[in-house]
């Protein structure tokens, strides 16, 4: 999966969240207004989850569009498969 739409849905679900918080503790303090509690609360949130949504949408392209070779490298190196070799047993003395 490309990494814009999925930062972009958990950017969104996030913001949601964070605006049914900060929405629903406003609507508390202050009143809802002159649109009613569920369309104030949906403004908070839509506003909220799109903006959030917005940015990780562009920080995750700036993130991944410059991936330099040495970068690349560097990753595929670390994710390599780890190769475990069996234990060399120290050589007795013909002493024993």
């Amino acid at each position: 999966m490309p990494p814009m739409p999925s930062s972009s849905q958990g950017g969104g679900a996030v913001g949601l969240i964070m605006g049914f918080i900060f929405g629903g503790f406003n609507i508390m303090r202050y009143g809802a207004g002159p649109n009613g509690v569920g369309r104030t609360l949906g403004q908070y949130m839509l506003g909220s989850g799109a903006t959030f949504g917005f940015f990780m949408s562009i920080g995750s392209v700036i993130r991944t569009e410059a991936m330099s070779p040495q970068s690349a490298e560097a990753f595929a190196r670390a994710r390599r498969q780890v190769i475990i070799l069996p234990r060399q047993q120290p050589r007795r003395s013909q002493d024993d």
